[in-house]
């Protein structure tokens, strides 16, 4: 009886979360330019769907008057009809900070489009969004208590007032009761519990029910099995099932790869590799693989099907024998724990000396130097991007691979906005990506620049207050 109120008064809601490329780490960050004004977005997705997603912007210019914004699938039909956008609110302390909020109604791929105007004109941005159902969410344990607590009195109070009826509601004030209304008495209140009983034990059975049916729109993520052909990785994805349907041949090309998998020496994480398996079929990758020590690994892979929905798989990877590779190649890299890099220079963190904070947008800052300490002004383009980094918390519980723009997938963003292409510019000496971390920890980031026609892995120590 104790279980079965306690299920009664559980709050069950979807709670959503997004996938990009990411595990762990829900929020959107993405630096990028409504026209000519440049813009931070924060997007943090709903609890609940449908639910609320919460929306606040920086821009660093200041003739930006007004910023609207709308929720919208990511591709269909329904993608061509925009709701009328919300406004966002200007901060009364800071007026080039913008707070917002949009109801996501449903999963799947969404884009936030934001339509910015001022003094220089209009302009339009968009933001992908994934939007899933990842967990189940139970009521507050002393809420739950008081609501267990209230439903036990009322039970009380009805069959005490159906006692009451039987007994002493036909008796003149201050007479005796008859044994035979205590009698009867008695029979009414054990039908009227057994009655309350019945309707709290199928209600019980109901909520059940609908709990198990939510379960059904509840994320679940590709599946990936890691096996061993010689020196060949062999990785077989699998669908376990959920409310979309997913195929596993309708993979896009994200930096012109179908694939980018980090296999991470765990749990020191003191070497990474950065590699680009090949598509052998439908279901399966595979890729030749470097010398690997005997140990255990942690492998992450990011995928993104054909509508934009990108997904992050994860493996626990046991070397139980070196393994004798081939060398690197193309735009596979390597990257070993220590201050220089092989060919003698060193990456730097510029960081900020405040302590990092879970939950804020931080922009992260890094470049090159040479063994006399000048900052290398000869970086190249890695996959058409300044740069890749790689956020990975101590206890594997976190992941997210993110690029100067931010945290979204690449391929993603080509669907939100087809006329905004990856930046085939040189890059700048310094390589900056915004981020937050979402939990206190212990963190590894890994940061990848190009120079000279060599990848630059640099390891960095992180703790989140």
């Amino acid at each position: 009886m104790k279980a079965a109120m306690s299920r009664a008064v559980l709050l069950l809601a979807i709670v959503a979360s997004t996938a990009w490329a990411h595990i762990g780490s829900p929020d959107v960050f993405f630096e990028g330019s409504a026209g000519p004004y440049p813009l931070f977005v924060t997007i943090r997705p709903p609890t609940v769907i449908p639910g609320v997603a919460q929306i606040e912007i920086r821009c660093t210019s200041p003739d930006l008057r007004k910023l609207l914004i709308t929720p919208i699938p990511l591709t269909g039909e329904a993608s061509q009809h925009p709701p009328t956008p919300d406004g966002m609110i200007a901060s009364k302390y800071d007026p080039q900070f913008f707070t917002g909020s949009l109801w996501i109604m449903e999963t799947g791929s969404w884009q936030v489009r934001i339509q910015a105007d001022g003094a220089r004109g209009p302009g339009r941005l968009s933001v992908p969004v994934a939007a899933i159902a990842n967990r189940t969410k139970t009521m507050n344990l002393a809420l739950g208590g008081i609501l267990l607590a209230l439903m036990l009195t009322l039970v009380i109070g009805i069959v005490s007032i159906a006692g009451a009826g039987a007994r002493e509601a036909q008796l003149e004030p201050g007479a005796k009761v008859p044994p035979e209304y205590r009698r009867r008495a008695r029979v009414v209140m054990t039908v009227t519990a057994v009655f309350l009983v019945a309707i709290l034990y199928l209600g019980n059975l109901w909520w059940s029910a609908e709990a198990n049916d939510y379960s059904r729109y509840l994320y679940k993520p590709l599946q990936m099995a890691p096996s061993l052909d010689g020196s060949k990785l062999i990785l077989e994805l699998s669908d376990p099932g959920w409310i979309i349907s997913r195929k596993l041949d309708d993979f896009v090309p994200d930096h012109n790869h179908l694939m980018h998998l980090y296999v991470i020496h765990w749990p020191e994480m003191d070497r990474v590799w950065h590699l680009h398996p090949e598509m052998e079929g439908t279901r399966r990758f595979s890729q030749q693989l470097p010398d690997l020590a005997r140990g255990h690994y942690k492998l992450y892979a990011d995928v993104v099907h054909a509508d934009g929905f990108p997904e992050t798989l994860a493996a626990d990877f046991q070397v139980n024998a070196d393994v004798h590779g081939r060398p690197l190649s193309g735009d596979d890299a390597a990257g070993t724990a220590g201050p220089t890099l092989p060919d003698g220079f060193r990456m730097v963190w510029d960081r900020d000396p405040r302590p990092l904070e879970p939950k804020k947008l931080q922009l992260f800052r890094f470049h090159l130097e040479d063994q006399q300490g000048r900052v290398a002004h000869d970086l190249e383009l890695y996959m058409g991007m300044a740069g890749h980094a790689a956020f990975v918390r101590s206890d594997g519980a976190v992941f997210a691979h993110i690029h100067p723009s931010g945290t979204v997938a690449m391929a993603a963003l080509a669907l939100a906005d087809p006329s905004r292409g990856m930046n085939m510019e040189a890059p700048p000496a310094e390589v900056t990506f915004p981020y937050g971390f979402p939990e206190p920890g212990r963190y590894r980031i890994i940061v990848q620049l190009k120079r000279a026609g060599t990848v630059e892995t640099g390891l960095f120590e992180a703790v989140v207050q």
